[in-house]
């Protein structure tokens, strides 16, 4: 890329647009050309729709299922005691009621689901059933293509376009030639994920993107979202997941598919044993990572998941099991000539990640999935308030979020083309977006990979890190602000010499946007609710009291100024 090549800019008309063509993006932009299929529907994506995003290297279970004998109103008991007492019931119900139904779908699209003797879904854990799927975001991308939605692939958004408080649209650039895309839109979907990266990973050096959640979710979602002024809800209660060391891989499948206790180095089921009174083996989610955490500090650590004793047929559906989600872990295995029933596989927290699918950090949103910004609505890992989504409550979001889209489309009047004049805010993002180009020319320059890793270091060291055990207090987080304020200044030096790098820019000013946010949500809850999640040393116990209520925010990005407030918890079921 040669900084006096200046990008074409290219305009778009569409009547909705979903930026995101993950889990939730995927099921609103086929629902929305099934129930209006004279509308046009685009999707913008950062990578290639075909695999991208959390589901890209597929998944082997579907985590969120009303099994038989479940019911919508005990699923949403069920999250609200593992979210510690605090969920959005009204729109965790609204999950619950179409989880089943979205499954069937995807079922129809070709998604192989695991029978058993009777024809049966096969149940795996209270709320799971199995599935073949390894395929499964190609799958869905053929469903988005096959309904007639217009996919651009390899672009990434930079911005919401506002006027007079209306969402109308988005500008984006490509990864390829960098090229400006303005879209201007009816409806707009956010459906982009959440956000990692924010901390220092397990793993350091090349090894830096082996973590759990998708390093290609960077928080833009969220970004362009508090540039926009819409309101955030729950950042605090970020999710750290128990997986295993090293490669990073998913624990429930040794946990609830083959049955493997959780042992500290002694031996201890320390669950069991240790941390009876917070539940034990059944405690809230944020326990299984706080609990093996502790026994480490406490010097009782390393733990594991205890597999000795499977038996060959047992280690080979192991491996099976794992080659449709996370065949890493079996190739680490032969790599290092290591047999699952011969020594357990040891386990580890992961740095903490912002997302609302396991947690519930995103979009404050109504039932319907609008977010307070009007003409704009959020769906999956962006959206808050409901947590224990996983890949199927993702999909019912993303058809709650088109249904909703597509029916204040009609009310206001598809048929009226309203010219809104943008030009301004086009003209000040398009410059926003290509200032790293210009900064080549600056004396002073700081690449996108050296600011990523300064904000890692600040998050890590003083907001809740692994390298604090996760704990925080005030004085820790005050100094998080300062040093994040810090490098807010030297973001404005950020250079890049190809698209790639300008992508790679924009991640890092996105992430220390989100960081920002996160620590406001951090300093303002006062108790430890989510031990580890959220754990303040200051505050070290729960406190229904003051804090059965929902910390959010809003960005001023004029003035650069933060507002925090409190929403009441309502009790639904």
């Amino acid at each position: 890329m040669q900084v006096n090549n200046v990008p074409q800019t290219c305009l778009h008309h569409t009547d909705i647009l979903i930026i995101g063509g993950g889990t939730a993006g995927c099921m609103a932009a086929a629902t929305a050309k099934e129930i209006a299929p004279d509308l046009a529907v685009t999707v913008i994506e950062k990578a290639h729709i075909n695999r991208s995003g959390c589901l890209a290297a597929g998944m082997n279970a579907i985590n969120a299922y009303l099994n038989p004998g479940e019911t919508p109103e005990s699923f949403a008991k069920f999250v609200r005691e593992d979210a510690c007492g605090l969920i959005r019931e009204d729109l965790v119900l609204s999950i619950a009621r179409r989880l089943n139904e979205m499954v069937a779908k995807v079922e129809s699209w070709g998604l192989p689901v695991v029978k058993d003797e009777n024809g049966c879904y096969k149940r795996r854990g209270r709320w799971n059933i199995e599935i073949y799927g390894e395929s499964l975001k190609p799958i869905l991308a053929e469903a988005v293509r096959k309904a007639g939605a217009i996919i651009f692939n390899r672009m990434a958004v930079a911005d919401l376009l506002c006027h007079d408080g209306r969402v109308e649209g988005a500008i984006a650039f490509s990864v390829r030639d960098a090229s400006i895309h303005v879209f201007l839109a009816k409806a707009v979907i956010v459906c982009s994920g959440g956000a990692s990266g924010l901390y220092r990973p397990n793993n350091q050096g090349p090894a830096h993107h082996k973590i759990w959640y998708s390093p290609f979710n960077t928080g833009t979602g969220y970004a362009i979202g508090l540039r926009a002024g819409a309101e955030m809800t729950s950042l605090e209660m970020r999710f750290i997941a128990l997986r295993t060391k090293d490669v990073i891989a998913p624990t429930g499948t040794l946990a609830l598919g083959f049955g493997a206790p959780q042992v500290n180095a002694l031996g201890v089921e320390f669950m069991r044993e240790n941390y009876a009174e917070y539940g034990g083996e059944r405690a809230p989610t944020p326990w299984r990572v706080y609990a093996p955490t502790r026994e480490y500090v406490e010097g009782r650590g390393p733990c594991f998941l205890d597999t000795r004793g499977l038996s060959p047929e047992r280690v080979r559906a192991l491996k099976e099991s794992y080659l449709s989600m996370y065949p890493g872990i079996v190739l680490y295995w032969a790599a290092n000539d290591l047999d699952p029933s011969q020594e357990p596989i040891e386990i580890c927290g992961t740095e903490p990640y912002v997302m609302g699918g396991h947690c519930q950090a995103g979009y404050w949103v109504d039932e319907q999935r609008r977010t307070t910004l009007p003409g704009l609505y959020a769906a999956g890992d962006v959206s808050g308030g409901a947590p224990y989504k996983f890949v199927s409550g993702c999909w019912a979001e993303g058809a709650i979020a088109a249904e909703t889209a597509v029916a204040d489309i009609r009310d206001r009047d598809a048929g009226v083309k309203k010219v809104t004049p943008l030009a301004d805010s086009i003209r000040e993002a398009r410059a926003r977006i290509l200032a790293p180009f210009m900064n080549l020319k600056a004396e002073l320059t700081v690449l996108p990979q050296e600011a990523e890793e300064r904000l890692q270091k600040i998050m890590d060291e003083y907001a809740g890190g692994l390298s604090t055990a996760y704990q925080a207090n005030k004085a820790m987080l005050t100094m998080a602000e300062r040093k994040l304020e810090a490098l807010e200044k030297h973001l404005s030096y950020l250079a890049a010499d190809s698209p790639h790098d300008l992508m790679q820019a924009h991640t890092v000013i996105d992430r220390l946007l989100v960081a920002q946010a996160l620590v406001k949500h951090m300093s303002a809850r006062e108790e430890t609710r989510w031990p580890a999640f959220h754990s303040r040393s200051d505050f070290p116990d729960r406190n229904d009291a003051d804090w059965l209520n929902f910390v959010n925010t809003r960005y001023d990005k004029k003035s650069g100024a933060w507002h925090i407030s409190r929403r009441p918890y309502r009790q639904w079921v």
